[in-house]
């Protein structure tokens, strides 16, 4: 699972940072979250590439969050792309989207298909979930966590051979099949395969001011990327228009206890967001200020 900050500026670009966009690389796909104005350029500047893209979650429909999507499915349609995207939001999403493949004469060379999606609904996809919570913002918004499924425990090879198993022994205790060996010894699956492994987990707020709706769904999370618009003299301000300060995203993630914090969305005002950092880092120490084309991978906790 790898991280990586396409977008960080709040409201709209700047020099220095471009509109909303994280692209989660979960292996086997990319999960894109919002898709500003300018996303398809950032994937050229990353290591990770837009063809990939399986699933965007939009957290809601402001300009910098959603305007990236028409350039995107054009790029994309354009690179003969075949599988289908699948564009999951609040209510609206199913009007956004119909009206930008309308507005942009695609040729429909794949399916794009609108999902919408209530706060408190969980959505399986196979090897991990999204689940989504309200955030307090002007329009309809939300939160989402995606959340690796449970992993197998790790096989002990070692601990197998000790046990008198060879071959394809292996391959059927990985199966999760009991074997007999020749001398009639019987070793199952549990006493070779260790107890299971928690999947990892971020949570990704878009725009809120603070909520205990995002509290509760970071809760234990491995990663919480959180806006934080302004430093605390603007706080109330900020509040008011439906973002947060440096200062509250700290406090949910030490609230939530979660693993790191990464702040993102950052006003304008801000060309050097080290301030935002050092104030988000005296409520939780493991903050960090992300910047456009900053790649980390998700370790287990």
């Amino acid at each position: 699972m790898q991280l990586t900050f396409l977008g960080t500026a709040g409201s709209w670009p700047t020099k220095e940072r471009n509109a909303s966009a994280v692209a989660l690389d979960m292996d086997t796909e990319v999960v894109l979250l919002d898709c500003g104005e300018g996303t398809q350029r950032q994937f050229f500047l990353s290591p990770i590439s837009f063809m990939r893209v399986r699933r965007i979650l939009i957290t809601h429909f402001h300009g910098d969050h959603f305007l990236g999507l028409p350039g995107l499915i054009q790029s994309m349609g354009l690179n003969n792309r075949t599988e289908p995207i699948d564009i999951y939001g609040p209510a609206e999403v199913e009007r956004f989207v119909a009206a930008i493949m309308e507005l942009g004469h695609f040729t429909k060379k794949f399916p794009v298909n609108a999902h919408p999606v209530e706060p408190g609904e969980e959505v399986d996809l196979g090897t991990y979930t999204v689940r989504a919570a309200r955030a307090a913002h002007p329009v309809p918004a939300l939160a989402f966590r995606i959340q690796e499924k449970d992993k197998r425990g790790r096989f002990d090879a070692d601990r197998a051979h000790a046990l008198g198993c060879r071959g394809r022994d292996f391959a059927h205790l990985e199966r999760g099949e009991t074997v007999t060996l020749g001398n009639g010894t019987v070793v199952t699956p549990a006493m070779v395969i260790g107890p299971p492994r928690p999947g990892r987990s971020v949570v990704y707020t878009g725009d809120t001011a603070p909520s205990p709706e995002i509290v509760r769904l970071a809760q234990q999370a491995d990663v919480l990327i959180h806006e934080a618009t302004v430093e605390l003299s603007l706080e109330k301000e900020a509040n008011e228009w439906g973002h947060s300060s440096a200062r509250q995203a700290a406090q949910a993630a030490r609230e939530a206890g979660v693993g790191e914090l990464y702040l993102t969305h950052f006003s304008s005002r801000y060309p050097d967001v080290t301030p935002l950092e050092n104030e988000a880092r005296e409520h939780f120490e493991r903050s960090v200020a992300a910047h456009d084309l900053f790649t980390t991978i998700l370790h287990q906790r």
